[in-house]
């Protein structure tokens, strides 16, 4: 243990924790991270299922500078301990009337499918991509980069740029009511709106301004880690310990300490004891609500932050298929008959719809250690409303089937007999595991235009007491809870 450091804790070691840990460290602060599980990582780690390799949540990897920035900050080169490849084709997507596109990270490419297999007009997708590449250059800075909840913020020139955009920012429109206006065909209006639910929400409800999203794919590009997913974990940790965090699994934190205006440690659980740790600073990584109803029970909620529409969550099933699919590639997407009906389910109604978008990750087809031989990882997963009180048994037997005779229609081949081993992901079982309110993947959605600015702050309730991850500000997905842990780490002295 070092002596005269200040010490912080962190409450969970998802992404943005691990992140967060490595930054403190480098600020000189004693660093433990407190996780209850007995692995690091959250959502973003992994499952075995005899020669099967899948990871266990997030599928798809963008921005990875903001991986590199943590080995560069520390004085290291990145490509020595953590690398990956990039991908020639962002997705393929498959709809049942027989029409099919893969989306080529060449725009010049993909442009031209489109026109060839879809009737899509060519202008008409340029036009849109740079409209997602405006949006994004003019608001990353000031909405994602920076903490809006601290005077300073604006006042910087990036505020300048955001405000002279404002028009391109589409605020009054949904990004469906964006791109039906946009688009010819009816297939490239859904294929844009799928994009909502890269944050968990609904693109007849989320505000246009998410139009930028697509600009991470066409514009910047995909990759997929040379060991997983799962590596991004792996080897940040080992950066973090090089650096001296401690990590301290199995360890779950029970209450933060304060004396009603500081925070000032924390009561862990430790072999059925309850134990009190001090800190100078304590971050949590843990959702904002079970923190505030579970860690912080004496002060009151901010319940107009706690009180937002929850995100969608996922249903998850890993499945080691004993044979080869060649006309699917890393990311594939299934699309439904009807968006509307399914996202009218997945916000309204939460049921499941009777006919629903899958989605297909396959790691083996980059990384043939994840699958033995003439077989492939298929990581299955449609979006499903938060957990209400369902019969997610029910739920998951009825879906299960569903995704098997969609497969059916579209491919010709029945997988029953092809599946060797099998897990799954329901929403209960994630917010056992990871803390996630209601199981809800990104905390709050982003179906309203003030979405922004009533995700929770960086900072809250309490001095020296500090929020990072996918419910607090900027949102959820690896590049979001990567830049929180930065906008902490600047805001500690």
């Amino acid at each position: 243990m070092g002596e005269n450091k200040k010490v912080a804790r962190i409450i969970g070691s998802g992404i943005a924790a691990i992140a967060a840990s490595i930054r403190i460290a480098k600020k000189g602060y004693e660093v433990h991270v407190h996780e209850g599980n007995s692995y690091p990582g959250g959502k973003l780690s992994e499952i075995k299922l005899g020669e099967y390799r899948f990871d266990a949540g997030p599928s798809l990897f963008t921005l990875p500078e903001n991986v590199d920035a943590l080995f560069e900050l520390c004085g290291e080169n990145p490509r020595d301990h953590f690398n990956y490849i990039k991908k020639n084709e962002s997705c393929r997507y498959f709809w049942e009337d027989g029409k099919c596109l893969t989306a080529h990270s060449s725009i010049d490419k993909f442009v031209s499918e489109a026109e060839i297999n879809l009737g899509e007009s060519a202008q008409a997708i340029r036009s849109h991509l740079s409209l997602a590449k405006k949006q994004y250059d003019s608001t990353s800075e000031f909405f994602l980069e920076s903490s809006l909840h601290r005077l300073k913020t604006y006042f910087k020139l990036s505020i300048f740029k955001t405000i002279l955009a404002l028009p391109s920012l589409r605020l009054l429109s949904t990004m469906h009511g964006v791109h039906s206006k946009r688009f010819r065909t009816s297939h490239m209006v859904q294929l844009f709106d799928r994009y909502a639910t890269f944050n968990g929400s609904s693109p007849f409800k989320a505000p246009g301004t998410l139009c930028m999203i697509p600009h991470l794919e066409f514009g910047i590009g995909t990759f997929l880690p040379s060991k997983g997913m799962v590596d991004i974990t792996n080897s940040l940790v080992a950066l973090a310990k090089r650096q001296g965090v401690y990590f301290h699994f199995d360890e779950k934190v029970t209450r933060i300490i304060s004396n009603k205006k500081r925070a000032n440690g924390l009561l862990v659980e430790k072999n059925n004891k309850d134990v009190l740790l001090n800190s100078d600073v304590v971050i949590s990584n843990m959702d904002v609500t079970p923190t505030y109803r579970k860690l912080l029970p004496y002060l009151p909620e901010p319940s107009k932050i706690l009180s937002q529409e929850p995100s969608s969550s996922a249903l998850i099933f890993y499945w080691g298929i004993k044979g080869k699919f060649s006309e699917l590639n890393l990311h594939n997407i299934l699309f439904s008959k009807d968006y509307k009906s399914e996202f009218d389910c997945l916000f309204n109604s939460k049921t499941l719809t009777a006919d629903p978008t899958v989605y297909i990750n396959i790691t083996s087809k980059d990384l043939p250690q994840d699958a033995p031989n003439n077989s492939e990882n298929w990581f299955v997963m449609i979006n499903v409303p938060s957990n209400n009180g369902q019969d997610w048994d029910l739920f998951r037997e009825r879906a299960r089937q569903l995704i098997i005779d969609k497969i059916y229609r579209l491919f010709g081949r029945d997988i029953s007999s092809l599946i060797e081993c099998e897990d799954y992901l329901d929403p209960r079982r994630i917010e056992s595991r990871t803390s996630s309110e209601k199981g809800s993947l990104y905390g709050s959605s982003s179906n309203s235009a003030f979405s922004a600015f009533l995700r929770h702050p960086n900072q809250k309730a309490l001095k020296n007491l500090y929020f990072c991850g996918g419910s607090a500000h900027p949102g959820g997905g690896i590049p979001l809870c990567l830049l929180s842990a930065r906008i902490v780490s600047d805001a500690i002295s």
